[in-house]
């Protein structure tokens, strides 16, 4: 089984890709500000308070006195107060910033997605736009606070460190400084391979994750197909990769840690040794070795934190890039800023400046191809639809039965040509003021988690129980609902795992008529329903369809008899137009079909006399 794998980031550190942070940055600045400036204390406080350690030797240890020591303990204890104050005030303010920047990445994404056109769901799977929204803006938010916090302690207490050891004494400094470069140049190699690793991790993680998925939501056609234990195999593959992966990471850092830890030891021999020696010759520098050694033993863990948080900028950098590449991508249809400003948008509507939609609808010479097809469906097509007509569009499975249904609802646009509804261009009006009527009931309909009334709703949100309740009838559904446990109140579970397909379809019909749209699409809304009930709903489709401009996409035949206008597609090409009786005279390519599906379903000849 193959699983989708991502994109492989591996990017030097770039500022250019980080300054597309800073907007969401500067919307919490003042938490910003304040988490920044209370670290700044925090760093300070932990630079100078091994001098704290000095005064009381000097003063109080060695010379083996205790005038004074009030005043010492009461500065020291407010020292310790003010930092304690300082790290909730920091804390505080970087968990704002961590989570206020992850929720407005998101919230982002998830209105940028709104936006995007069908094209762009078709080809992209759930699962990476699922991780661009969660699991990277988690990622970005936290490195932002607390991985830019890390990397300016860490910066802070090093300089300030080096600047106090120079400044008790030179000699000693300089000679713990001499592991630096040692330590500094293990770290980065140990770093950037530990950092390789964890990318594989995350990556292979991903790829688990969703054949984890895959193997939950696909369990029937596993059970049914009788391959569980090829699944098995495919899942042990990776999880095997993934032990080995996390094996590797667990290894070097088993390395590196006592390496670490031995230039740890050597610092702190150093100091001990010439210190010692200092402390002999003066006893009275007995305070500046125990800040020495405070520092020694210190001073490592901040080095390793830079290395370690430059290399999570850099891998996190992948996450922004991923982010930033789905901000940026166009949707294939926009309302230009006119448009916009007349009538808002999806988020904004002006619906006091919608015109009512009558419904006449004119393809104007129109020519059509997919954005990422280089075949042309239409050439220079035209079709004058009036209001209230009713059109099915036939073929067989896979003809392009769909294509003219997008174009009239603006899923696509013409690649040249116009669409006129109303006699006006369609892209004079947004696309929400034409979406806003229409109602298009697909052949697998979604349902969403909840109940069949919330469900129901969703076609129009303030639509009160007696709607609610009307919009069942018309489509009679009403004893189908009405037999359910907790009729429209019955929980209906992820998707509506809990309805069967026919019950699915028939909810969404009522979804579909409650808003009273005045363009209707049946998307082979009835290839799911078996016949009685589909018999049972004919009727209420042909009461839902008077008046309104209609689009049929059927495979069955026997539901479009009544259509004003058939039209009739091969390989993507309309190749016959009229109505039911006078395609069956012409004994074309909808003859055929027709008399395929009246045999298949009655086992009757078609009549030759029509």
């Amino acid at each position: 089984m193959a699983y989708y794998e991502e994109e492989d980031y591996k990017k030097p550190f770039s500022l250019k890709v980080w300054a597309n942070v800073i907007p969401f940055v500067k919307l919490y600045k003042k938490a910003f500000a304040m988490a920044m400036s209370f670290l700044i204390l925090v760093s300070l406080i932990d630079i100078i308070y091994p001098f704290f350690q000095r005064y009381a030797i000097n003063n109080f240890i060695t010379p083996k006195t205790t005038d004074g020591i009030g005043k010492f303990a009461l500065v020291n204890g407010c020292v310790l107060v003010i930092q304690a104050v300082a790290v909730i005030i920091f804390i505080r303010n970087a968990m704002t910033v961590e989570l206020n920047v992850s929720k407005s990445i998101r919230k982002s994404l998830f209105v940028h997605l709104q936006k995007l056109s069908f094209t762009y769901y078709n080809k992209t799977p759930v699962g990476y736009m699922m991780a661009r929204v969660m699991s990277d803006t988690g990622r970005i938010g936290q490195m932002v606070s607390w991985g830019l916090i890390d990397l300016l302690w860490a910066v802070i207490y090093v300089i300030g460190v080096f600047i106090a050891m120079l400044f008790l004494n030179v000699k000693l400094a300089l000679l713990v400084m001499t592991i630096i470069p040692f330590i500094s140049v293990i770290t980065m190699y140990f770093q950037k391979k530990i950092l390789n690793v964890n990318r594989k991790i995350r990556k292979i993680n991903s790829t688990m994750t969703g054949a984890f998925n895959e193997g939950i939501t696909g369990a029937r056609t596993s059970k049914t197909l009788v391959i569980e234990d090829n699944n098995l195999k495919d899942f042990s593959q990776v999880t095997d990769k993934f032990y080995s992966s996390t094996m590797r990471a667990t290894i070097l850092n088993a390395v590196f840690i006592p390496i670490i830890l031995c230039f740890s030891a050597t610092s702190l021999t150093i100091v001990l040794t010439y210190g010692g020696y200092i402390v002999m010759k003066n006893p009275s520098e007995l305070g500046t070795l125990s800040v020495f050694i405070t520092y020694a033993v210190s001073i490592f863990e901040p080095i390793q934190q830079i290395a370690r948080v430059f290399a999570d900028f850099v891998s996190t950098q992948a996450n922004i890039e991923r982010v930033t590449g789905l901000l940026e991508t166009e949707p294939d249809i926009t309302d230009t800023p006119e448009v916009i400003e007349k009538y808002g948008d999806n988020f904004n509507p002006k619906k006091e400046n919608w015109e009512p939609l009558v419904g006449d609808i004119e393809f104007k010479n129109v020519t059509f191809k997919y954005p990422d097809g280089d075949e042309y469906i239409l050439t220079d097509f035209n079709l004058k639809i009036p209001a209230g007509t009713t059109v099915a569009i036939v073929g067989e499975t896979g003809a392009g039965k769909s294509t003219l249904v997008n174009l009239a609802c603006r899923f696509f646009e013409p690649t040249a040509g116009q669409i006129l509804i109303d006699g006006r261009d369609y892209r004079e009006r947004s696309q929400l003021w034409l979406h806003n009527n229409i109602g298009y009931v697909l052949q697998s309909p979604h349902l969403f988690s909840g109940s069949i009334r919330e469900n129901i709703r969703y076609g129009k949100f303030d639509a009160t129980d007696e709607e609610i309740e009307a919009a069942i009838k018309i489509v009679a559904a009403n004893s189908v609902i009405n037999s359910l446990e907790n009729g429209l109140d019955t929980n209906i579970g992820e998707g509506g795992d809990r309805l069967s397909t026919g019950e699915k379809q028939l909810i969404s019909f009522a979804r579909a008529v409650i808003s009273d749209p005045r363009i209707f699409v049946l998307d082979e809304a009835t290839s799911s329903i078996d016949t009685q009930t589909e018999q049972m709903i004919q009727e209420a489709i042909m009461h839902i369809l008077k008046n309104r401009t209609s689009f049929l996409i059927a495979h069955r035949l026997s539901t479009i008899k009544k259509a004003d206008i058939i039209l009739v597609v091969k390989n993507g090409k309309i190749i016959e137009r009229g109505n039911h009786s006078e395609l069956l005279k012409q004994k074309g390519y909808y003859y055929s079909l027709y008399k395929k599906q009246f045999e298949e379903e009655t086992g009757a000849a078609v009549l030759n006399k029509v």
